[in-house]
């Protein structure tokens, strides 16, 4: 067995749509990225790399043209293959959001459904939660959004 944590934080673009595990968020100003900067995503696909001794996020995904504005869903489709590939089967997943905006407990359930099919997995082993910083830091502040996450592999 191996646990990995993963980390991504991206800020504020009120120009872009604001994708969170895989599921648009809507009246709700987006992040900045090179991809569509889905921190759910993110967070997740590190975790799963990092236990699998495969790298990170930036060295699997550099920002290259080939994935300017890509479904960050198929970058953690990615990431589970090339865990899949080294051997490791997930066990469970667990995604905390940090955000004082928007209130994201009703897609709560769609970003665990896109999240599971995206890792090929039983939405039961996936769980996507939202916690704020109590206006504490950049979070506090509104000026983007955080998640940590952490994976079980076998």
């Amino acid at each position: 067995m191996k646990v990995g944590l993963g980390f991504d934080v991206h800020a504020f673009d009120a120009a872009r749509p604001l994708v969170l595990g895989g599921v648009v968020v809507p009246d709700a100003p987006g992040l900045a990225g090179h991809s569509d900067a889905d921190v759910v995503s993110h967070a997740l696909s590190d975790a799963l790399l990092g236990a699998a001794g495969l790298g990170d996020l930036g060295s699997m995904f550099p920002p290259t043209e080939v994935w300017r504005d890509v479904s960050s869903l198929e970058i953690l489709a990615s990431s589970a293959g090339a865990a899949h590939d080294a051997g490791w089967e997930l066990v469970n997943a667990d995604v905390t959001v940090i955000a004082e905006r928007p209130r994201l407990a009703p897609y709560r359930a769609a970003m665990e459904a896109r999240v599971a099919e995206a890792l090929g997995a039983e939405v039961g082993v996936i769980s996507v939660k939202a916690t704020t910083s109590d206006g504490l830091g950049f979070t506090g502040r509104g000026e983007g959004i955080a998640a940590i996450a952490v994976v079980l592999l076998k």
